[in-house]
Protein backbone atom coordinates (compact mmCIF):
# COMPACT_ATOMS: atom_id res chain seq x y z
CA UNK A 1 0.00 0.00 0.00
CA UNK A 2 2.96 2.47 0.63
CA UNK A 3 4.30 1.50 -2.71
CA UNK A 4 1.22 2.38 -4.41
CA UNK A 5 1.04 5.81 -2.62
CA UNK A 6 4.34 6.45 -3.38
CA UNK A 7 4.23 5.73 -6.94
CA UNK A 8 0.54 7.89 -7.19
CA UNK A 9 2.45 10.61 -5.17
CA UNK A 10 6.06 10.52 -8.03
CA UNK A 11 2.81 10.53 -11.03
CA UNK A 12 1.63 13.43 -9.51
CA UNK A 13 4.90 15.43 -9.24
CA UNK A 14 6.10 14.47 -12.33
CA UNK A 15 2.77 15.21 -14.10
CA UNK A 16 2.88 18.79 -12.35
CA UNK A 17 6.53 19.27 -13.01
CA UNK A 18 6.01 18.34 -17.15
CA UNK A 19 2.66 20.48 -16.79
CA UNK A 20 4.22 23.52 -15.32
CA UNK A 21 7.31 23.15 -18.27
CA UNK A 22 4.45 22.63 -21.12
CA UNK A 23 2.88 26.26 -20.02
CA UNK A 24 6.16 27.89 -19.42
CA UNK A 25 7.50 26.93 -22.99
CA UNK A 26 4.15 27.87 -24.82
CA UNK A 27 4.10 31.09 -23.02
CA UNK A 28 7.41 32.27 -23.87
CA UNK A 29 6.17 31.11 -27.57
CA UNK A 30 3.36 33.64 -27.42
CA UNK A 31 5.21 36.12 -25.89
CA UNK A 32 7.67 36.41 -28.38
CA UNK A 33 5.02 36.25 -31.18
CA UNK A 34 3.11 38.70 -29.64
CA UNK A 35 6.14 40.97 -29.13
CA UNK A 36 6.96 40.45 -32.65
CA UNK A 37 3.09 41.00 -33.96
CA UNK A 38 2.98 44.52 -32.25
CA UNK A 39 6.39 45.41 -32.82
CA UNK A 40 6.74 44.25 -35.60
CA UNK A 41 3.76 44.25 -37.64
CA UNK A 42 3.00 47.96 -36.50
CA UNK A 43 5.88 48.98 -38.79
CA UNK A 44 5.36 46.86 -42.35
CA UNK A 45 3.87 48.85 -44.81
CA UNK A 46 3.78 48.71 -48.45
CA UNK A 47 6.76 50.80 -48.83
CA UNK A 48 8.53 47.87 -47.11
CA UNK A 49 7.93 45.60 -49.54
CA UNK A 50 8.22 47.98 -52.67
CA UNK A 51 11.16 50.44 -51.66
CA UNK A 52 15.00 49.68 -50.83
CA UNK A 53 16.84 50.44 -47.94
CA UNK A 54 17.85 54.08 -47.59
CA UNK A 55 20.88 55.42 -45.45
CA UNK A 56 19.90 56.12 -42.35
CA UNK A 57 18.05 59.54 -41.46
CA UNK A 58 16.23 59.57 -44.88
CA UNK A 59 12.89 58.94 -44.58
CA UNK A 60 10.64 56.07 -45.91
CA UNK A 61 12.94 52.73 -47.38
CA UNK A 62 12.34 49.29 -46.99
CA UNK A 63 13.48 45.90 -47.70
CA UNK A 64 12.29 45.01 -51.34
CA UNK A 65 16.41 43.87 -52.10
CA UNK A 66 16.43 41.59 -48.96
CA UNK A 67 13.10 39.86 -49.63
CA UNK A 68 13.27 39.76 -53.13
CA UNK A 69 17.45 38.29 -52.49
CA UNK A 70 16.04 35.86 -50.07
CA UNK A 71 13.96 34.80 -52.07
CA UNK A 72 16.46 34.08 -54.72
CA UNK A 73 19.21 32.24 -51.97
CA UNK A 74 16.25 30.41 -50.84
CA UNK A 75 14.92 29.22 -54.25
CA UNK A 76 18.54 28.22 -55.90
CA UNK A 77 19.08 26.26 -52.71
CA UNK A 78 15.86 24.43 -53.07
CA UNK A 79 16.59 23.80 -56.42
CA UNK A 80 19.38 22.18 -55.41
CA UNK A 81 18.68 20.78 -52.64
CA UNK A 82 15.62 18.85 -53.13
CA UNK A 83 16.83 16.59 -56.44
CA UNK A 84 19.84 16.08 -54.32
CA UNK A 85 18.18 14.87 -50.81
CA UNK A 86 15.09 13.09 -53.00
CA UNK A 87 17.58 11.10 -54.99
CA UNK A 88 19.94 10.42 -51.93
CA UNK A 89 16.89 9.14 -49.82
CA UNK A 90 15.33 7.31 -52.98
CA UNK A 91 18.73 5.22 -52.99
CA UNK A 92 18.21 4.63 -48.59
CA UNK A 93 14.81 3.16 -49.16
CA UNK A 94 15.01 1.42 -52.38
CA UNK A 95 18.43 0.34 -53.30
CA UNK A 96 20.70 0.39 -50.12
CA UNK A 97 17.95 -1.08 -47.72
CA UNK A 98 20.66 -1.94 -45.04
CA UNK A 99 23.62 -2.22 -46.95
CA UNK A 100 26.95 -0.44 -44.61
CA UNK A 101 26.80 2.28 -47.53
CA UNK A 102 23.29 3.11 -46.33
CA UNK A 103 23.48 2.90 -43.09
CA UNK A 104 26.89 5.23 -43.19
CA UNK A 105 24.85 7.99 -45.27
CA UNK A 106 22.05 7.75 -42.83
CA UNK A 107 24.31 8.51 -40.09
CA UNK A 108 25.64 11.20 -41.95
CA UNK A 109 22.62 12.52 -42.77
CA UNK A 110 21.63 12.83 -39.30
CA UNK A 111 24.81 13.86 -37.81
CA UNK A 112 24.66 16.99 -40.47
CA UNK A 113 20.69 17.42 -38.92
CA UNK A 114 22.29 18.61 -35.99
CA UNK A 115 25.56 20.41 -36.97
CA UNK A 116 25.78 24.16 -36.44
CA UNK A 117 25.13 26.36 -39.12
CA UNK A 118 28.21 28.62 -38.73
CA UNK A 119 30.15 25.24 -39.27
CA UNK A 120 28.95 25.19 -42.70
CA UNK A 121 29.02 28.79 -43.63
CA UNK A 122 32.70 28.64 -42.70
CA UNK A 123 33.58 25.56 -45.18
CA UNK A 124 31.38 27.31 -47.92
CA UNK A 125 33.34 30.19 -47.45
CA UNK A 126 36.51 28.18 -48.00
CA UNK A 127 35.85 26.65 -51.27
CA UNK A 128 33.65 28.95 -53.31
CA UNK A 129 34.25 32.44 -51.53
CA UNK A 130 38.22 32.72 -50.39
CA UNK A 131 39.38 30.83 -53.73
CA UNK A 132 37.35 33.91 -56.10
CA UNK A 133 38.35 36.47 -53.59
CA UNK A 134 34.80 37.43 -52.87
CA UNK A 135 31.13 36.77 -52.05
CA UNK A 136 28.36 35.69 -54.20
CA UNK A 137 25.25 34.42 -54.03
CA UNK A 138 25.93 31.04 -55.35
CA UNK A 139 28.14 30.29 -52.28
CA UNK A 140 25.37 31.07 -50.44
CA UNK A 141 22.31 29.07 -51.79
CA UNK A 142 24.74 25.90 -51.44
CA UNK A 143 25.34 26.47 -47.81
CA UNK A 144 21.60 26.96 -47.56
CA UNK A 145 21.09 23.89 -49.90
CA UNK A 146 23.88 21.90 -47.74
CA UNK A 147 21.84 22.89 -44.12
CA UNK A 148 18.79 21.64 -46.34
CA UNK A 149 19.62 18.25 -47.67
CA UNK A 150 19.89 16.21 -44.95
CA UNK A 151 15.98 17.01 -43.85
CA UNK A 152 15.05 16.18 -47.01
CA UNK A 153 16.88 12.59 -47.18
CA UNK A 154 15.85 11.67 -43.58
CA UNK A 155 12.17 12.74 -44.67
CA UNK A 156 12.49 11.22 -48.28
CA UNK A 157 13.53 7.58 -47.00
CA UNK A 158 11.48 7.74 -44.07
CA UNK A 159 8.21 8.56 -46.06
CA UNK A 160 9.45 6.00 -49.03
CA UNK A 161 9.91 3.29 -46.39
CA UNK A 162 6.28 3.79 -45.32
CA UNK A 163 4.86 2.92 -48.96
CA UNK A 164 3.51 -0.88 -48.25
CA UNK A 165 5.67 -3.60 -50.46
CA UNK A 166 3.28 -5.41 -51.68
CA UNK A 167 2.57 -1.77 -54.18
CA UNK A 168 5.77 -2.43 -55.54
CA UNK A 169 5.56 -6.40 -55.78
CA UNK A 170 2.36 -5.69 -57.84
CA UNK A 171 4.32 -3.44 -60.09
CA UNK A 172 6.56 -5.85 -60.59
CA UNK A 173 4.69 -8.49 -61.63
CA UNK A 174 2.88 -6.48 -64.10
CA UNK A 175 6.54 -6.31 -65.84
CA UNK A 176 7.20 -2.55 -64.67
CA UNK A 177 10.79 -2.29 -63.95
CA UNK A 178 12.49 -1.06 -61.03
CA UNK A 179 13.14 3.28 -62.01
CA UNK A 180 9.27 3.14 -62.88
CA UNK A 181 7.89 1.59 -59.87
CA UNK A 182 9.81 4.00 -57.79
CA UNK A 183 8.35 7.18 -60.14
CA UNK A 184 5.12 6.16 -60.65
CA UNK A 185 4.11 3.82 -57.55
CA UNK A 186 6.53 4.55 -54.74
CA UNK A 187 6.65 8.50 -55.42
CA UNK A 188 3.01 8.18 -56.01
CA UNK A 189 2.18 6.77 -52.28
CA UNK A 190 4.12 9.01 -50.84
CA UNK A 191 4.12 12.31 -52.06
CA UNK A 192 2.03 13.95 -49.22
CA UNK A 193 5.07 13.08 -47.29
CA UNK A 194 7.56 14.05 -49.59
CA UNK A 195 5.70 17.54 -49.88
CA UNK A 196 5.92 17.62 -46.14
CA UNK A 197 9.81 16.96 -46.58
CA UNK A 198 10.11 19.67 -48.92
CA UNK A 199 8.67 22.43 -46.94
CA UNK A 200 10.52 21.12 -43.57
CA UNK A 201 13.37 22.34 -45.66
CA UNK A 202 12.37 25.13 -46.27
CA UNK A 203 11.50 26.29 -42.92
CA UNK A 204 14.92 24.99 -42.00
CA UNK A 205 16.92 27.41 -44.08
CA UNK A 206 14.86 30.25 -44.35
CA UNK A 207 15.56 31.87 -41.31
CA UNK A 208 19.55 30.72 -41.26
CA UNK A 209 21.83 34.25 -40.68
CA UNK A 210 25.46 33.02 -40.06
CA UNK A 211 26.00 30.73 -42.79
CA UNK A 212 25.27 33.88 -45.22
CA UNK A 213 27.65 36.09 -43.63
CA UNK A 214 30.12 34.00 -44.56
CA UNK A 215 28.67 33.26 -48.10
CA UNK A 216 26.45 36.12 -50.11
CA UNK A 217 27.49 38.61 -46.95
CA UNK A 218 24.73 41.70 -47.91
CA UNK A 219 23.82 44.03 -50.31
CA UNK A 220 22.42 47.46 -49.64
CA UNK A 221 21.25 47.71 -53.27
CA UNK A 222 18.24 46.06 -55.09
CA UNK A 223 20.69 43.06 -57.37
CA UNK A 224 19.57 39.86 -59.10
CA UNK A 225 23.26 39.18 -59.88
CA UNK A 226 24.08 35.40 -57.94
CA UNK A 227 27.83 35.96 -59.01
CA UNK A 228 27.91 39.49 -56.34
CA UNK A 229 27.41 39.93 -53.04
CA UNK A 230 23.56 39.71 -52.80
CA UNK A 231 21.02 41.04 -49.62
CA UNK A 232 19.29 38.46 -47.52
CA UNK A 233 16.09 39.12 -45.26
CA UNK A 234 17.71 37.53 -42.37
CA UNK A 235 21.43 39.51 -42.94
CA UNK A 236 19.85 42.67 -43.34
CA UNK A 237 17.30 42.23 -40.52
CA UNK A 238 20.54 41.90 -38.28
CA UNK A 239 22.34 44.58 -39.29
CA UNK A 240 19.44 46.80 -39.22
CA UNK A 241 18.01 45.60 -35.56
CA UNK A 242 22.06 46.08 -34.04
CA UNK A 243 22.04 49.70 -35.83
CA UNK A 244 21.78 52.97 -33.40
CA UNK A 245 19.38 54.06 -36.34
CA UNK A 246 15.26 54.17 -35.14
CA UNK A 247 14.56 54.21 -38.47
CA UNK A 248 16.43 51.07 -39.20
CA UNK A 249 15.82 49.75 -36.31
CA UNK A 250 11.89 49.32 -37.34
CA UNK A 251 12.98 48.00 -40.10
CA UNK A 252 14.70 45.04 -38.83
CA UNK A 253 11.59 44.59 -36.03
CA UNK A 254 9.54 44.46 -39.74
CA UNK A 255 11.69 42.18 -41.37
CA UNK A 256 11.97 39.62 -38.20
CA UNK A 257 8.06 39.49 -38.24
CA UNK A 258 7.90 38.82 -41.61
CA UNK A 259 10.15 35.75 -42.01
CA UNK A 260 8.65 34.78 -38.10
CA UNK A 261 5.65 34.35 -39.23
CA UNK A 262 6.49 33.20 -43.24
CA UNK A 263 8.35 29.97 -41.48
CA UNK A 264 5.63 29.70 -38.86
CA UNK A 265 3.18 29.34 -41.66
CA UNK A 266 5.22 27.16 -43.64
CA UNK A 267 5.36 24.91 -40.41
CA UNK A 268 1.46 24.96 -40.06
CA UNK A 269 1.39 23.69 -43.79
CA UNK A 270 3.41 20.82 -43.17
CA UNK A 271 1.66 20.19 -40.26
CA UNK A 272 -1.38 19.79 -42.07
CA UNK A 273 -0.20 18.25 -44.89
CA UNK A 274 0.86 15.12 -42.35
CA UNK A 275 -2.55 15.18 -40.61
CA UNK A 276 -3.94 14.80 -43.95
CA UNK A 277 -2.02 12.18 -45.35
CA UNK A 278 -2.52 10.03 -42.19
CA UNK A 279 -6.54 10.44 -42.18
CA UNK A 280 -6.20 9.26 -45.67
CA UNK A 281 -4.78 5.55 -44.18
Amino acid sequence: MLHKNRRKIANTVILALSTIAAVAGIAILFWILGVLLIKGFSYISLATFTQDGTPPGMEGGGLRQALVGHLLLTGVAMGIGIPVGMLAGTYLSEYGQGSKVANFVRDLSDIMMSAPSIVVGVFVYGIMVAPVHHFSGWAGSVALAILAIPVIIRTTDDMLRLVPQTLREAAYALGAPKWKVIFQVVYKGAAVGLMTGILLGVARVAGETAPLLFTSFNNNFFSLNMNDSMASLTVTMFGYASSPYEDWQRLGWAGAAILTFAVLFINIISRIIMKLKKGQR
